[in-house]
């Protein structure tokens, strides 16, 4: 278990290749994860289900970025019916909101009728951003979050996407699992570059619809 463990120090952890959790939401103590295998999410050959890529070209959700994050991460930590227990304590809400007032940290909004309801929250360091988790109150706006999310990485020279574990839900984007030290050799080479988060919004409107969001990836998928 981790005490005393500041912003400064979450921020160095990335950059090692480690992550915190918590055994649940009601433990305040964190533990360090190296994975064995990674799961990381290919940003040159991203899949887009089919199904899916009819939703996003239809542009259901206005999407936001960085306008609630604190409300994104404090949804992903809720339990619901199918998820009875969750890894995000008060320690980590508290430590990822101080990197969001840094810069560091961002969410991605999908908003319906003025309602949040669905999203992803995750630190970017370097060229590598590391997704932390996502949410939905409305059927795929999660799904919908994480295309734009690629989008926007894409346009920000982003060279790494880390998902952190291989899930069933995942494998649908094509999601990798990869050794240790083949993740920590792409991490080191994609913290040399400069990931530019914000490039995405200084593109005209056109640009940044679902449609155009599929077809940035697609482009070099």
């Amino acid at each position: 278990m981790i005490s005393g463990f500041t912003a400064d120090d979450l921020l160095q952890c990335y950059r090692q290749g480690v992550f915190p959790m918590a055994e649940h939401r009601d433990d305040p103590d964190l533990f360090l994860v190296d994975p064995e295998y990674r799961g990381v999410l290919p940003l040159m050959g991203f899949h887009i289900p089919k199904k899916l890529k009819k939703i996003v070209r239809s542009d259901p959700f206005v999407i936001q970025v960085d306008t609630a994050f604190s409300r994104v991460v404090e949804q992903c930590a809720a339990t619901t019916a199918d998820r009875p227990s969750t890894w995000i304590n008060t320690t980590i809400l508290n430590l990822y909101g101080q990197l969001h007032k840094r810069g560091h940290a961002h969410s991605v909004e999908c908003w319906l009728d003025g309602k949040l309801v669905g999203g992803l929250y995750g630190v970017s360091v370097g060229g590598a951003f590391f997704g932390e988790s996502m949410f939905s109150r409305v059927s795929e706006a999660s799904k919908v979050a994480l295309v734009h999310l690629v989008a926007r990485l894409l346009a920000g020279n982003y060279k790494l996407l880390d998902a952190q574990f291989s899930n069933p839900h995942l494998e649908q984007f094509g999601i990798m699992e990869i050794e240790r030290q083949r993740f920590h050799a792409m991490l080191a080479e994609a913290l040399q570059v400069h990931g530019n988060f914000r490039a995405y919004d200084s593109l005209p409107s056109s640009e940044r619809t679902g449609a155009s969001a599929i077809q940035r990836i697609t482009q070099t998928s």
